[in-house]
Order: structure tokens, then sequence, then C-alpha cells
């Protein structure tokens, strides 16, 4: 987990960093692993009371590494057949969609903090926390788009409770990049911050002070009331990503943009 993420815990309040600064926090399978581990590692640990997600270095998180995208040209990526068979957890998600719900799934508060760029699975990953603060110049979107895919990481539970469904529709079907100002009037983050990162650990300690059972009592109800139908779109993510992966439009996509034209799509 060290070489991706990191966790400090002072007074029951746990600062989880992300820590791949060369390449802006992308998500790589390690990275993958190393959430998944420190989510699961953090809902197990004894004493906590909230939890803050953020990155070292320009970025909270870029998406996904590169290295996936070219893959997904050769089918090397994998398409339906690999999402839709895929283990899944108790409450439906897969391995990528569990490197966001994992910290959704959490007994406590969690709070991202976020700076630089929050793209793709990046900004999936800070949908799956409770609250997020967000610096006025971040910049954040619902990238696949670009990549000829849809967010297949949680995002389809996730954005629901946040935004208008028209705003989630425009920003699944544009990719376009919002500010951090503009996040928050449209519902996708909670605030804006000179320091995201001090202020989400400010107000994590003053979680950390309130009663632990009402805290961890209040997050169930609050996620009861917002996942009744998660299960099934969580499967339904997958299988519209399934069908997109290594698809001609999707191959496209993928190539156009690493050859820096203009994609040429079959439809």
């Amino acid at each position: 987990m060290n070489d991706r993420v990191t966790i400090e815990i002072t007074d029951g309040v746990a600062d989880v960093r992300l820590v791949r600064t060369d390449k802006m926090n992308a998500l790589d399978d390690a990275m993958f692993s190393a959430l998944i581990a420190a989510g699961e590692r953090l809902a197990a640990e004894p004493g906590l009371r909230a939890v803050v997600l953020s990155g070292e270095g320009r970025a909270f998180c870029a998406g996904l590494d590169m290295g996936r995208f070219q893959a997904m040209t050769s089918g090397a990526a994998g398409g339906a057949e690999s999402l839709l068979s895929a283990k899944r957890t108790a409450s439906g998600a897969n391995r990528a969609q569990q490197a966001c719900m994992v910290w959704r799934d959490l007994p406590v508060p969690a709070i991202a903090a976020v700076h630089g760029v929050a793209f793709g699975g990046g900004l999936q990953i800070a949908l799956g926390c409770d609250l997020r603060f967000v610096t006025a110049d971040a910049r954040l979107a619902v990238m696949e788009i670009k990549w000829g895919l849809v967010p297949d990481m949680g995002a389809m539970v996730l954005l629901r409770g946040l935004v208008r469904d028209d705003v989630a529709r425009e920003l699944t079907w544009t990719g376009r990049t919002v500010s951090g100002e503009e996040a928050v009037a449209i519902g996708l983050a909670t605030r804006v911050c000179a320091d995201p990162r001090a202020e989400a650990l400010a107000v994590a300690r003053d979680i950390a002070g309130k009663s632990p059972t009402a805290i961890r009592a209040g997050k169930r109800l609050l996620n009861l009331a917002a996942d009744a139908d998660q299960r099934e779109i969580l499967l339904l993510e997958s299988q519209e990503q399934g069908a997109l992966v290594g698809a001609a439009d999707q191959i496209e996509a993928v190539t156009a943009n690493l050859e820096k034209r203009a994609p040429r799509f079959a439809g």
C-alpha cells in the first residue's frame, strides 16, 4: 500500500494520501489495490472517527493510467465478459467500483480534499466520499466519454444524489471540465476552500469529537436512503461498459487521443 497510498491516524482521524505523484496519482492496478486495501483496513480500524482522502503533488487524481487506455486498443484490457464475470462485493461492486464504493461503505464519514484535477475515475473516487472540499480552481470532469466509455466506477449510483438528472447527463455526454466553484454550484462538490486538506482535517476532527455511535448511525441511514437499488445500478454500469470496451468507436476514441487528432467514429 505504501508506494501508492499512505495512512496516518491521529485521535481517530485517518489522513489518507494518494502518493503516485509522478503520474498525478493516476489509477493503475497497484493504485486500485491500494485504495481498496486502505478502505478495508480503515473499515476494521478500532476507534476510527473520520477519514480525509487527498492527493500528494499537483493533483487529487488524474483518472485512469494512460497504459490502461493503450491496452484497450489491443483488447488486452478485456471487455464485457471480464467485467461481468468479475467477483463482486456483498454490495454489488466489482474491483474498480470498490475503489470508490469502499469510501461510501466506510462506517464513518469520509471527506475528499480535491486540488488540481479529479478526472474520470479520480472524480468517481471523490464522489465515493461523503463530502468534497475543493479549491476554486480545481478541475473536475466525468471524463470517460473522451475515451468512448461510460463512467463505471460507481458514478451512476453516486451522481444521482448530488446533481440534477439533466446535469448528470450533460456531464456524462460532454465530458466537459468544471471548476471547483462550478462544482459547488451544481452540487458536485461541498465547499470551496483555499486549503481543502487542512479544512477537511479540521472538519474531520470536529466530527471525531461527536458521538461516534450517532455519527455511524447517521451514515448508515443516509446511505440506506440513497442506495436502495445500488446493486442493480452497479451491474448495469458494468454491462454498458463491457459493451463499449474494445469496440470500434472506443478504440477510435483512444487512438485519436493518443495520436492527437480528431476522432472518426463509425457510430
